[in-house]
């Protein structure tokens, strides 16, 4: 227990402490005798997974749900014993992060299903500490992946790559996102992965040296200048974002400057731009290179300002600049605003990045109160929508209140010209019934055309079923008059005259 605490770079209260220690007990206690692939105990893997979220996320519920994450689902205990020990809001984390579970990536290279997939576990996650508490899953699940048969890993690798690194960059955990994107990349492709590892580690033995004068150019320029500044240090390009840059650069890498960057850390914002203006007084700027995305942030939140330069050496090379809070809002993500906000740091999010405001709706800055700002957690950006899916695991995006209708007709029309009835959840449903997210929709089809009526209509939300019964009732509709023609009986505009 001692040891767990020391990783963890957080000072918790006596009373955080001891409920940290009652679900690591409880947790030992629930897996005794279960073993992980490698043979290790397998209460070591929750461990390990709560260590990685402490490090960058240290809130006590979080870490306590981390610890409990696989209980319900592993083991005989129960939701309601498990809330009866450690209240509701720990049990809801952890019974999140088993709703999760259900959301998979089957083989599929279709991006409107992987990205409806992504939009899926956001919305069944309910709250972002059950995404992190998942991502530190996967992670911890990642780093110990070559115990798994070879099969699975590439699975595992695949559905990481494909979802659980896009959802780390979009909460902007960079640190995370590197690691699990460089960590299946060697899985997937591993012949890609070695010879990319090949060209950066070459690249590397002829720039480390550079990177240590540079180091010390700078430092000596910015102090005579008068600036004050934290940190100065290289960045080395990670290897799945250097075998992504090589695709744009028919696999030149003498074309790719920001193999190594400098990374100034500054004191202040006024000082990052202040820099800039010394860094280009000292070197030539490269046209068209500089970033800045202090003044425009990146989607993720990422602020930091880029610019590439000459050497005199004749040499081009990035230097990023940013303060500490830009920096650790980068490897940290929206974590990192609980962080500061903890310790009285200051709003590190004054510029909230967009998808933060449409993700969970924030009601109000939460200046100096964690606890508001875990509440402001919960993701109401997706209230009006739900996530149902096909028997075969496609994931179809539908407004609330929609009904078995509109999932027919997103499926194909014909299905909803043909259907007759349908199962949801494997139990028979009538056809107006409304869908509740994550509904597994099983749609009956007759070997006739279904007659569909007015009260169809009426009932479909999404704008394409209603499209669809529109054009099926005009058509019938002309089947009818031209019917009246035929019989020669009194026109239809006699009727509308009188």
């Amino acid at each position: 227990m001692q040891d767990f605490f020391k990783s963890i770079p957080h000072k918790f209260t006596a009373q955080e402490e001891a409920l940290i220690k009652r679900a690591l007990a409880f947790a030992e206690k629930a897996h005794a005798g279960q073993k992980r692939k490698s043979g290790e105990p397998f209460v070591n893997h929750p461990i390990q997974s709560a260590i990685i979220l402490g490090r960058i996320f240290p809130d006590t519920s979080t870490i306590v749900a981390t610890i409990l994450h696989d209980i319900t689902e592993d083991t005989p205990t129960t939701q309601a014993q498990l809330e009866k020990e450690f209240g509701r809001e720990i049990a809801g984390l952890v019974d999140g992060v088993t709703k999760l579970g259900a959301v998979r990536l089957r083989n599929s290279k279709d991006q409107f299903y992987v990205e409806n997939l992504r939009k899926m576990f956001i919305a069944t996650s309910k709250d972002i500490r059950v995404m992190l508490i998942k991502l530190a899953d996967r992670l911890h699940n990642m780093r110990t992946i070559e115990f798994i048969p070879p099969e699975k890993q590439v699975k595992v690798a695949n559905e990481t790559l494909e979802m659980y690194a896009p959802i780390a960059n979009r909460l902007g955990i960079g640190a995370w996102k590197d690691e699990l994107e460089d960590l299946s990349f060697q899985i997937v492709m591993p012949k890609e992965y070695e010879k990319t590892k090949a060209l950066l580690e070459e690249e590397l033995e002829s720039r480390s040296k550079n990177v240590k004068e540079w180091e010390k150019e700078f430092a000596s320029i910015l102090r005579r200048e008068g600036i004050k500044f934290n940190e100065i240090r290289g960045r080395v390009k990670r290897i799945y974002s250097l075998f992504n840059k090589l695709k744009k650069y028919d696999n030149d890498i003498t074309k790719i400057k920001d193999i190594i960057a400098l990374r100034i850390i500054a004191k202040s914002t006024g000082d990052c731009y202040a820099i800039l203006g010394i860094i280009h007084k000292h070197f030539q700027p490269v046209p068209g290179r500089v970033k800045d995305f202090i003044a425009t942030p990146k989607p993720n939140g990422y602020e930091s300002i880029h610019t590439s330069v000459f050497s005199p050496a004749g040499k081009v090379f990035e230097v990023q600049i940013r303060t500490d809070l830009m920096h650790e809002a980068a490897e940290r993500g929206i974590a990192a605003h609980w962080f500061y906000e903890e310790r009285g740091k200051g709003d590190i999010l004054e510029r909230q990045p967009g998808w933060v405001k449409e993700l969970h709706a924030w009601q109000e800055e939460t200046a100096n109160n964690p606890d508001e700002f875990l509440e402001s957690l919960k993701i109401d950006f997706f209230q009006d929508h739900i996530f149902v899916l096909t028997p075969k695991g496609d994931v179809k995006d539908l407004p609330v209140g929609a009904s078995v209708i509109d999932f027919a007709f997103s499926v194909h029309s014909d299905l909803g010209y043909y259907m007759m009835g349908a199962k949801v959840n494997g139990r028979m449903r009538k056809i107006y019934d409304e869908l509740r997210q994550g509904d597994v929709v099983e749609i009956l089809k007759s070997k006739k055309p279904a007659k569909i009526s007015r009260d169809w209509f009426n009932v479909a939300k999404t704008s394409h079923a209603r499209a669809q019964i529109r054009k099926y009732l005009a058509e019938h509709d002309r089947g009818i008059i031209g019917r009246v023609r035929e019989l020669k009986l009194p026109s239809l505009r006699f009727f509308r005259k009188r």
